[in-house]
């Protein structure tokens, strides 16, 4: 291993260093993952990167407040060129600036040995200056991309040391980069479950046309289900107006209660996000899926439609693009088996132990 080096931490309510101490362990890993499965994929790492230094980079979500309480972690401000694309340039301008200066920061406080990033946009600064200082810089694209490499993936590729995909469509597109396929079903037995149906739109973005969707058919009798719906902020579905003895709304979840709700939901009611399909489907959970469209300025773009199409041809969930396919999506849910499934990144977790080693080894050998 890398021999010990001083190093900074940050007090992160004031941002100030705290006085320096030895690091006694590993190398200086810097996680970075914006909220959702981006950041998901990282956690899922552990084995890795529990054995070096981490520090992690990501935005504000539930998920990321648990992580908190366990390990060191910065947040940054949200953006992505799809706010421009839904006509907010300013506001995506001051994010970037915001973002810019945050991430500078960071890289200079932390300076990593290696960053590894699995997107997206909002890490873009933050790869680029630790790559600037010296890091190696680990490229993980998406898993939520099977078909086309992310914006984020094509704009950071030039400064990879490494690129892995998930997908053989994007191994063929980048034939030099890694492929490791995490994707594995489950012949585990299911979970006893409870009469309940769980809708959640995920770490970060509200979505009232699902949310609205769910709370009108829960209110009408459609779902004989009890429901808890999670709104996210600033969503105009509050339970002043919709909450029964048997429908639940809430804008966030802890991620202890979210994780409790999943083994107890028969249905799980979802948008398109790779991080809410693999926790529901680990769970033994039966999935519709309602994606974000683009076309509606609910994201960016349409990669929550293309993910919930990969995951319905494979038999792991029913899609809903519009408000009245959703009753029918939720039969068809009923109707048939549930399936298991989960993501298994023990060859990545393999490839990456090996290739830290290496980078140790050449670490200790400058020393």
């Amino acid at each position: 291993m890398a021999a010990a080096r001083q190093w900074h931490e940050v007090d992160l309510s004031s941002g100030k260093p705290t006085p320096n101490r030895v690091r006694a362990r590993g190398l200086r890993l810097c996680l970075a993952g914006s909220g959702g499965g981006h950041l998901r994929q990282l956690l899922d790492l552990e084995p890795v990167w529990s054995a070096h230094d981490p520090v992690f980079v990501t935005e504000a979500s539930a998920i990321a407040s648990d992580l908190a309480e366990r390990h060191r972690l910065y947040y940054v401000r949200h953006f992505a060129v799809g706010q421009a694309r839904l006509g907010r340039p300013l506001a995506m301008l001051w994010a970037a600036i915001v973002n810019l200066l945050q991430s500078l920061r960071i890289a200079v406080t932390e300076r990593p040995d290696i960053i590894i990033s699995t997107g997206a946009g909002a890490m873009v600064w933050t790869v680029l200056f630790c790559r600037i200082l010296g890091a190696k810089f680990i490229l993980i694209d998406s898993f939520a991309r099977f078909d086309a490499p992310s914006k984020f993936a094509r704009l950071s590729r030039c400064l990879a040391s490494q690129t892995i995909v998930q997908s053989a469509a994007l191994k063929a597109i980048w034939p030099d980069a890694l492929l490791f396929d995490p994707l594995r079903m489950l012949d585990t037995p299911r979970p006893a479950k409870a009469p309940l149906l769980l809708a959640t739109v995920g770490a970060t973005l509200a979505f009232d046309r699902m949310s609205a969707a769910v709370a009108s058919l829960k209110v009408d009798g459609r779902i004989a289900e009890a429901v808890v719906l999670q709104t996210g902020k600033a969503s105009a579905i509050s339970a002043a107006t919709h909450a029964t003895d048997s429908l639940r709304i809430v804008e966030t979840l802890p991620f202890a209660e979210m994780q409790a709700l999943l083994r107890d939901a028969e249905i799980v009611i979802c948008h398109g996000g790779t991080g809410s399909f693999i926790t529901a489907l680990r769970e033994g959970c039966r999935v519709v899926a309602m994606p974000r469209l683009f076309e509606r300025g609910e994201h960016y773009d349409n990669h929550q439609f293309e993910i919930a199409k990969a995951f319905a041809a494979r038999g792991l969930v029913e899609v809903a693009l519009e408000v009245d396919d959703l009753p029918a999506a939720i039969a068809r849910a009923r109707a048939k088996s549930p399936v298991m499934a989960t993501t298994d990144p023990a060859a990545l977790i393999g490839w990456l132990n090996n290739y830290l080693a290496r980078v140790a080894d050449g670490l200790d050998g400058q020393t």
